[in-house]
């Protein structure tokens, strides 16, 4: 019946259609409809295209003008422009490179095929020459960070130990290092009796066991504790060990640890130590070869398999580029 009046109501003069907007008449004729505007809410009958009442010939260039750009009017050279106008130029990170910058391979040294045969391994010693110590140069440019980080540690074992516990605990490390490098250089140089009683003691035991599945993967012993130095960048180190790692001649340097370091970030700076030293014997003329590789072992006391972290190629050329900062920075201090 209400769909009847409105339509009766639509039909008659304007005058009356005025009418029906009049607030009074709305809200008693339709107290709980709401009103639309288009009649066709109330048909049944298949809603028509609003579209098509539109003058198709004055909006045309419109309508041509916003379906012609299928893509933003911008581009990367507009948007830089855009970009520079309200930030400013962008600030380019600058990697920063040694000023006196020399390849980890000689590229005047033969490097000579590694075969295995039954000379002794390299030993020499290490010539007490006024250059730095690889060690040396790494403690005298440690970062704010480390050095924070360090002086914490230190701090903290001085408060449970005691100043003069903390020196014997320190003590203790080192002749434990020592202990286990002597160990590990009988076993290499097949002294069974000394390596036999190395085992018999207790200091070392664990950090055997700890190793023992990574000296299967070690092969071809060229050098052991031999004593290495960098003719023309003027700095020395005493090298673990240089042998074959699963086929790949490495710079080995044996680490003891009271915590797991399963990755080799964990090592802080011992891959620069490595990447020095094999760099160091490839501009030695008393070595015959060249290593293009490093391994870093950390063994642990309590007989927990050891972690070996190799070292490629392409990874000892990224730590030698930061060793050669190191080594200008301390040349730049002293």
């Amino acid at each position: 019946l209400v769909r009847m009046q409105f339509l009766q109501i639509l039909s008659r003069k304007l005058g009356s259609l005025e009418m029906l907007f009049q607030i009074p008449f709305f809200q008693k004729q339709f107290p709980y409809t709401c009103l639309s505007t288009s009649a066709c809410v109330y048909s049944k009958k298949k809603k028509g295209n609003s579209y098509e009442e539109v003058d198709q010939e004055k909006y045309k260039n419109l309508v041509h003008s916003v379906t012609s750009y299928k893509t933003s009017a911008q581009t990367p050279e507009t948007i830089l422009e855009e970009d520079n106008l309200l930030y400013g130029p962008p600030i380019k990170a600058r990697t920063k490179t040694p000023k006196n910058w020399v390849p980890l391979i000689n590229p005047s040294k033969r490097i000579l095929p590694v075969s295995s045969d039954s000379n002794a391994p390299m030993k020499i010693g290490l010539q007490r020459m006024k250059m730095p110590s690889v060690t040396r140069i790494l403690q005298q440019t440690l970062s704010p960070q480390q050095i924070f980080y360090l002086e914490r540690w230190k701090q903290k074992m001085i408060e449970e130990l005691g100043k003069e516990g903390f020196e014997e605990y320190t003590k203790n490390l080192f002749l434990q290092g020592e202990l286990f490098h002597s160990a590990l250089e009988s076993i290499f140089l097949a002294e069974e009796r000394a390596a036999r009683d190395q085992r018999e003691d207790d200091v070392v035991a664990g950090y055997l066991s700890s190793v023992e599945h990574v000296l299967e993967d070690i092969s071809e012993v060229k050098a052991l504790e031999s004593g290495v130095h960098h003719e023309t960048l003027q700095y020395l180190g005493l090298v673990d060990c240089v042998a074959k790692y699963r086929g790949q001649l490495c710079v080995i340097d044996w680490k003891t640890s009271e915590k797991p370091k399963p990755f080799l970030q964990n090592t802080y700076d011992n891959p620069l130590q490595v990447a020095a030293y094999i760099g160091a014997i490839n501009h030695d003329a008393n070595y015959d070869f060249q290593v293009r590789c490093g391994l870093i072992v950390v063994a642990y006391k309590n007989g927990s398999p050891a972690h070996p972290h190799f070292m490629d190629p392409d990874l000892c050329s990224q730590y030698w580029n930061k060793w050669l900062l190191r080594l200008e920075e301390y040349m730049d201090k002293n």
